[in-house]
């Protein structure tokens, strides 16, 4: 299944963002801990064009920390300063104004010798939608300023925030791009919530995420459910929907003659997976199975 979103809110996105550049210091690129390539818009560069850039990996609760790691070593290694926060709990995103200020060190040490006092540093968050915008904006306003929601396309418009004496951030609504070259980045977005249900076959994002669970974190799919057999081939389709079926049968997801529901199933299963109820998953790391786009 091609999985494909685009809405007319998001090519207005782009333009509000592009019209704003010429106020912005620092660009914040948001990305999801447990996918930060799939995560990431390749329209970003063009969009953002030359302007100083933190890359923060949100949602590092839910990721693998170890998986996190070698992606923080992997943007260093391309020159990239990189944060991994929890936006819920506000784990490290006191480091972000700090980053930011250290990123403009020379920009604001040039004002300091003309005599200027330097402003606020003005920031703009980017990032696809459900990555956490609104969440991390309002921890880092230590109020509820932007509104916030489970679901992709809550940020509906532009707004300015303080974020303490010293910054003050633009938060944008959430932009896809037109295409997936690849279409493992199209699942994995779906899988972790950034792409809306509606327009989804619930059934077979929840057959790539049980595949995909199935090959990395067996142990993990096996304690959530109290499985006993695992696949002997995850690449297997009769094994992956075996497995859907004993999910189904445990969590009561049963039909008329016996039958498992499995669309019923496939809910449960990407609840408890993007709600991190499985544990600490990361979907995929540096190099190991890069999307035909590079970073």
């Amino acid at each position: 299944m091609a999985i494909q979103w685009f809405p007319g809110h998001m090519t207005r996105a782009r333009r509000q963002i592009q019209d704003k550049l010429k106020l912005i210091d620092i660009a914040i690129e948001l990305l999801d801990a447990r996918v930060p390539l799939s995560s990431r818009n390749p329209m970003v560069d063009d969009i953002l064009q030359n302007k100083p850039r933190l890359i923060v990996l949100n949602k590092s609760d839910l990721a693998d920390p170890k998986t996190t790691e070698k992606w923080m070593t992997y943007f260093a290694q391309e020159g990239h300063e990189c944060v991994a926060v929890d936006s819920h709990t506000g784990t490290r995103v006191g480091d972000i104004p700090t980053k930011a200020k250290e990123l403009l060190h020379e920009k604001i040490s040039r004002q300091i010798a003309k005599g200027i006092n330097p402003r606020a540093v003005r920031g703009l968050i980017v990032g696809i939608p459900n990555v956490g915008k609104s969440t991390l904006i309002n921890r880092l306003a230590g109020r509820n300023i932007a509104a916030t929601g489970d679901k992709p396309g809550v940020t509906k418009g532009q707004q300015w925030i303080k974020v303490g004496t010293e910054m003050e951030l633009l938060d944008t609504p959430g932009i896809l791009w037109p295409k997936f070259e690849d279409q493992l980045v199209g699942y994995r977005l779906a899988m972790t919530g950034a792409i809306r249900e509606q327009i989804l076959n619930v059934d077979d994002i929840a057959f790539f995420a049980v595949r995909e669970l199935a090959d990395r974190y067996w142990p993990a799919l096996q304690e959530r459910y109290d499985l006993v057999k695992p696949p002997s081939d995850p690449e297997d389709s009769e094994e992956i929907v075996r497995i859907m079926e004993d999910i189904g049968r445990k969590r009561g997801c049963l039909m008329g003659g016996g039958r498992v529901d499995l669309e019923k199933a496939s809910g449960i299963i990407l609840r408890d997976l993007r709600a991190g109820k499985l544990g600490r998953i990361t979907l995929e790391a540096p190099y190991d199975d890069m999307p035909v786009r590079k970073l």
